[in-house]
Parts: C-alpha cells; structure tokens; sequence
C-alpha cells in the first residue's frame, strides 16, 4: 500500500528517487503513465496488469471513446526500473505532459502512485479540501 506525500526535486538527468517505503513494491518494475489529473501514474507491475486487463473488458475497441481512453493511458506508457539509489528516470513525455519541472510531489494513493508538479499538486490539495465532504458524500450514495 502507497500512502503519504513526498517533495523531491528531479535531477541534470530527469531522475527522481522514490520514498524508501515505496522501493520494495516498485523494484520488480513498474510502469508510468498519464494521468487524468495532469499527473504521472506509477503502477506496480502486477497492479498494471489487473488495471490492464479491467480496462480491456471495459473499453472494447468499437467505440470511439473506449479507443481514445485506451491511447490516452497505453500509448504513452513506460516500462521503467528503479536505479540502484532508488530513482527513476521520468520519460520526457510524461514530464510534459504533467508540466513538471524541477520539484515534483510523489503521492501514494493506495495501490499506485501519483507524481505532480508542485504546483498542480497545490492546487489539487486546495481543491480536495474545498470538495471532499461532496465527494464522501456521492461515494455513500453508490454503496
């Protein structure tokens, strides 16, 4: 389980090192990619591949918005390891993407990790703040 939140900043090389707590569940791989948020998703290896598999039971290739959701979060997606100190280099296409620059904030978020600007990230925690009590409250409705 990934929990907390983490300020590091990204190196000459693009490389941020992950929380020590975080290492052992990412060091059999894992694999980034885009967010919903303007965010990099990090995914275990085996919580990619029952996210994998839910989304391809959920987004059959005849419609077109399934096929531009399955673009949206495989096209871009990298494999990645992390370095003997614990880093991992961030593609340059992801790091545009969630407009990161030289601070990046690691979120854990259950069973996979979010990586954002600081920026993006401040503005996200402002927002979570404003609306949790309606999002609890849409959850209790559906269970």
């Amino acid at each position: 389980m990934f929990t907390g939140e983490y300020e590091y900043k990204i190196d000459q090389k693009g490389r941020v090192p992950f929380p020590p707590k975080f290492r052992e569940e990412l060091r059999r791989g894992m694999v980034m990619s885009r967010g919903l948020e303007r965010c990099i998703n990090v995914y275990p290896l085996s919580e990619w591949q029952k996210m994998s598999e839910k989304l391809a039971t959920l987004l059959p290739p005849t419609r077109s918005k399934a096929r531009r959701m399955s673009r949206f979060t495989f096209a871009t997606a990298f494999s990645a390891e992390l370095d003997g100190q614990g880093r991992v280099a961030l593609p340059l296409p992801l790091r545009q993407y969630a407009e990161i620059g030289e601070t990046v904030i690691i979120a854990g978020v259950n069973n996979y990790i979010e990586i954002w600007s600081k920026e993006n990230w401040e503005a996200e925690t402002e927002q979570m703040k404003d609306q949790a009590w309606q999002i609890s409250e849409g959850i209790e409705e559906r269970y």
